[in-house]
């Protein structure tokens, strides 16, 4: 990771200026949550495939951008030198009662392998690496808890060590919305790049305890 002195300057001003409605959901990407929805940040990799995952998973909108980081408003060319610090993240705002945070973080999991450091497959650097960045307290014990849970199923299933990176958005630092191009980037580039190196092995959801009281609340 790159130290804070040493990363990009970057810029003031958004290099997101003007953003479109989403592409398959027709809301505003960049929309604040309602009193009746949350918002959760995911890094699992490039953001192209990892946005498209989590629209079809049920949110109410998402955007890609990057997060974690130092450098303000990075391009993407920026980023991919790795000396922004920031890793490709997409913003999910999504209404507990018809997805729950369990059943996005479930999805996230799976379509990743959160035992590579810094990698995905082919896409090398810490731009890539595996982190949830958390809006409530509720989402970090839920975080946890299924890290804990699916670290049980990957080990018996030979796997390594999860190093999916856990920390509050406020501790990360702002969302910076990457350019146009990438907001749905699937929908404009037909079969275009999409990058999921899964390890196979289903995640388990909490089934006691108070995590699984809270997930029967939302239902």
């Amino acid at each position: 990771m790159v130290a804070p002195a040493d990363a990009l300057p970057g810029r003031a001003t958004p290099v997101l200026k003007n953003p479109a409605p989403h592409t398959v959901l027709g809301t505003d990407i960049l929309a604040e949550p309602t009193p009746t929805q949350e918002v959760i940040y995911l890094a699992s990799g490039c953001f192209w495939g990892a946005e498209k995952l989590m629209w079809n998973s049920g949110a109410d909108t998402t955007a890609v951008g990057d997060m974690g980081g130092f450098t303000p408003n990075p391009t993407y060319e920026e980023v991919c030198t790795n000396l922004t610090g920031h890793a490709e993240t997409v913003r999910v705002v999504f209404t507990p009662t018809k997805v729950s945070a369990a059943s996005l973080l479930r999805a996230f999991f799976e379509s990743h392998d959160p035992t590579s450091l810094n990698q995905q497959g082919n896409d090398v650097g810490t731009q890539y690496r595996s982190a949830i960045f958390t809006t409530t307290p509720e989402q970090t014990a839920l975080a946890t808890e299924m890290i804990r849970l699916y670290q049980e199923a990957l080990s018996a299933a030979g796997r390594g060590k999860i190093v999916t990176e856990v920390r509050s958005a406020a501790q990360a630092g702002p969302f910076y919305p990457a350019e146009d191009y990438h907001q749905q980037y699937l929908t404009k580039v037909v079969n275009g790049y999409e990058c999921h190196s899964r390890t196979g092995v289903a995640c388990p959801m909490p089934e006691s305890g108070p995590l699984a009281e809270i997930l029967r609340k939302e239902q």
